[in-house]
């Protein structure tokens, strides 16, 4: 039996089947895993030769897992309890995936709320170890927190270089700062891309030292390698991404629902790995990542997977409609799967899966604004009970009611279309939950897909699709303004001011693709967003 199985009603297979064939017919997996560069044309094999070592994970793999055993001996031996994850995207899912399903405790920082910050420094510094962890060796967040954490470290009176741990390609200018600071550096490999390194370093290194199976999981990828190496009908990956690839362009959303008792946050690690790989050039395929017992909807763009950690016969699974695929398999295997299945959807879709084109973009925006002396008017202008709006795209004054609001928010979304909820704040805090029920009202009372991505981590994930993918989406930005401000040691800036940059920063490249972008922000964070949800209530559909 295979460690991973992909399962479609009688339907879905037979439209999908021509897709199939055609990958089994190009022998896609055989060349997929002899790194044929060209798969995806001419113009993307450049970057791909450069980036198809995760198709051979296992040997560089288990030389990282021996070095990371040591090391986690080691932190025991120093009593060492608590492990602060400092990466973005691709380098902060799969380890908070696999921490999760195997219930270790990793705290995770990819956020620039001052709140979320200052929780993840803790009182417990002297016990604490943060891994720094970012392939360029240059991700802005990722050298704030690096920075704070040192100077926490100090003037808790330990010493920095033992509690900070590194992540990163060799040669980049994080291993060197790291190196002269003493500190321990874990080398990625180079030939690998961030969202498609889950089984690498980046994966495996904070996971690892918080004390999660390592080896399980590699036996669990590698035991499905054989399977979904084959140009085969019965190849999973294959399966997956001729199924998704059939109902393309009319049904481009996967919201992705986790079967499983205690849900690992698998989705959102699909999240980045699809939309970052495929969103590009007009085209590709958003997930969207619901929580634990949300509905999907029935609306015409989506789809509905269902992620199990079981395998699963016929009688097990009742699909609810042709337009339901069900994900069986062990973690591992369902990182490998994914991963392949991405690269073949990049391959039918015609767009190169290894470069995010478009993710550039808002950093350089939101460098532009941190220089900035002061925010325009327009950003920041007053509205209803305390917050603030814009969003001129979508014709919204600055006066008008909540109700008035969302109704031009609702008018702004194209035919197809889907509303993206935007999050600055923190994840953890008091908004979480009123947002889920913002993020469940706008879906259920419209029946159109919505997501709920927090900032900036989904600059690092779905950002690239909003951006470079199909132009459907309207973006709801809300941002929660943070009880305190904290600076950024070594810098002229702080937190709150590089939050509200890349806010902005993103804001501004969504308007300039002509995406409508509505904005809400004040003192009273929960306030407005209980406003909200009473005005689609109100609304109706």
């Amino acid at each position: 039996m295979s460690t991973a199985e992909v399962k479609l009603t009688a339907n879905a297979a037979e439209r999908s089947a021509p897709v199939l064939d055609q990958l089994v017919r190009s022998k896609f997996a055989t060349r997929l895993f002899a790194k044929d560069d060209s798969l995806w044309g001419e113009r993307a094999s450049d970057e791909a030769a450069i980036r198809l070592g995760w198709v051979d994970f296992a040997q560089e793999a288990r030389q990282v897992l021996e070095q990371v055993k040591e090391y986690r001996a080691e932190l025991l031996e120093r009593g060492i309890t608590r492990l602060v994850l400092c990466g973005m995207g691709g380098s902060s899912l799969a380890p908070y995936v696999i921490t999760r399903r195997d219930g270790f405790s990793l705290t995770v920082l990819d956020s620039t709320h001052p709140d979320t910050v200052r929780s993840a420094l803790s009182d417990d510094v002297a016990h604490t170890v943060a891994v720094v962890s970012s392939k360029s060796g240059s991700t802005v967040e990722t050298l704030s927190h690096r920075a704070v954490f040192a100077e926490a470290f100090a003037a808790a009176g330990v010493d920095p270089a033992d509690h900070v741990v590194v992540v990163t390609d060799p040669g980049s200018r994080l291993e060197a700062s790291a190196t002269a600071a003493g500190q321990r550096v874990f080398h990625a490999d180079p030939n690998v891309g961030g969202r498609f390194s889950a089984l690498t370093a980046f994966g495996i290194v904070p996971a690892g030292l918080a004390g999660s199976d390592i080896d399980g999981l590699l036996r669990e990828a590698e035991s499905v390698r054989p399977e979904i190496m084959l140009d085969s009908v019965e190849n999973p990956a294959l399966q997956l991404a001729a199924a998704i690839f059939a109902e393309l362009p009319e049904r481009y959303v996967l919201e992705l629902v986790e079967s499983v008792a205690q849900p690992w946050g698998l989705g959102l690690w699909i999240e980045q790995l699809v939309a970052e790989s495929t969103g590009k050039n007009g085209k590709g395929v958003l997930p969207l990542s619901l929580p634990q017992g949300a509905l999907p909807t029935s609306a015409e763009p989506a789809r509905v997977v269902e992620l199990l950690d079981e395998h699963f016969v016929d009688s097990d699974v009742q699909l609810a409609s042709d337009q339901t695929i069900a994900v069986a398999g062990a973690l591992g295997a369902q990182f490998l799967l994914w991963e392949v299945a991405t690269a073949a959807l990049g391959h039918l879709i015609g767009v190169d899966p290894f470069n995010q084109p478009d993710v550039e973009s808002a950093k350089v925006a939101a460098r532009k604004n941190l220089t900035a002396a002061e925010e325009s008017a327009e950003s920041w202008t007053p509205a209803f009970a305390g917050t603030k709006v814009s969003g001129v795209s979508c014709g919204v004054n600055a006066s008008i009611d909540p109700g008035s609001l969302l109704a031009e928010l609702r008018r702004a979304v194209p035919v197809n279309g889907y509303i993206a909820i935007q999050v600055y704040g923190a994840p953890e805090g008091p908004c979480a939950a009123p947002l889920e029920r913002l993020r469940s009202a706008l879906a259920d009372t419209w029946d159109i897909p919505v997501s709920l991505g927090w900032g900036p981590r989904y600059l690092h994930s779905v950002g690239q699709f909003h951006k470079g993918g199909r132009p459907l989406g309207v973006f709801l930005q809300i941002i929660d303004t943070p009880s305190f401000d904290l600076d950024i040691p070594g810098g002229e800036s702080s937190f709150a001011s590089l939050m509200r940059a890349q806010a902005n920063g993103d804001a501004a490249v969504l308007r300039e693709r002509g995406r409508s972008v509505l904005r809400v922000s004040g003192d009273s964070t929960i306030l407005a967003i209980d406003e909200l949800i009473a005005a689609v209530s109100a609304l109706g559909s």
